[in-house]
């Protein structure tokens, strides 16, 4: 059993107030993520337990689906913890995933999004370097729409 456990950490040019507010309304993510996310389903009240389906855009070689399970979130100190339950990776197929994400203000205007990734292969195979790059690219590369979106419309969850 090969689990894989790895770290990034990506700076964000919004607050982390604002980034979380967009993090935690789910069904934004349509409009916010315009291009890649198609439709939202959320199953539960927000809380731990609730499960969130993203429906991707396939155009944007992104797979199809994308769900997960809340594990925890933390208000006071921006973090999350979820479980995927389903996604389609270029990496290969995964028996389990989770993800730890959370947020430090480093200026008014600015965060540091770090991202903590937990996985293992169906065949047990060892994660490469690149494998462990493009999970993580995948997760920056929508933190960076959501971004794009709050610093193209500044009144929007101020």
């Amino acid at each position: 059993m090969a689990r894989a456990c790895f770290s990034e950490e990506c700076t964000v040019a919004v607050s982390a107030e604002r980034l979380w507010k967009v993090i935690l309304d789910v069904p934004a993510m349509a409009k916010v993520c315009a291009g890649l996310v198609d439709a939202v389903e959320v199953e539960g009240d927000g809380g731990p337990g609730t499960i969130n389906t993203l429906k991707l855009n396939p155009a944007a070689d992104a797979g199809s689906v994308y769900k997960t399970r809340l594990v925890a979130c933390d208000n006071a100190s921006h973090m999350l913890k979820s479980e995927v339950l389903e996604a389609q990776s270029k990496v290969g197929k995964l028996k389990s995933h989770s993800l730890e994400s959370k947020l430090e203000a480093t200026g008014a205007d600015s965060c540091m999004a770090k991202l903590k990734v937990e996985c293992e292969l169906e065949d047990d195979s060892s994660l490469s370097l690149e494998q462990e790059k493009i999970i993580v690219d995948g997760y920056f590369g929508m933190l960076k729409m959501i971004e794009a979106y709050l610093v193209a419309h500044p009144t929007e969850y101020a």
